[in-house]
């Protein structure tokens, strides 16, 4: 598998941008230069993530999320702690 990360991913298996084999590595998102752990889904091109909204559940038992915008940087967090 190549080092590149892809441009979007979510944590939803339901969702078309979920990467079972990406997301088996051990993926870190910084958004605007802050670690984030609980991302939903991120998109590096459009500038957001989605992160849970507390404890809220939707009627499937999933969380609810809230999008926020800003720069986002994925990385592999084995490679990155190596590098720095």
């Amino acid at each position: 598998m190549s080092d590149q990360l892809p441009d979007r991913l979510s944590v939803n298996p339901d969702s078309p941008f979920y990467d079972a084999e990406v997301l088996a590595r051990d993926i870190g998102i910084r958004f605007k230069g802050v670690e984030k752990t609980n991302v939903e889904e991120y998109c590096v091109s459009e500038g957001w993530v989605k992160v849970a909204a507390g404890n809220a559940k939707d009627r499937f038992g999933r969380p609810m999320t809230i999008t926020l915008k800003g720069p986002v940087e994925p990385y592999i967090r084995g490679e990155a702690q190596a590098e720095g």
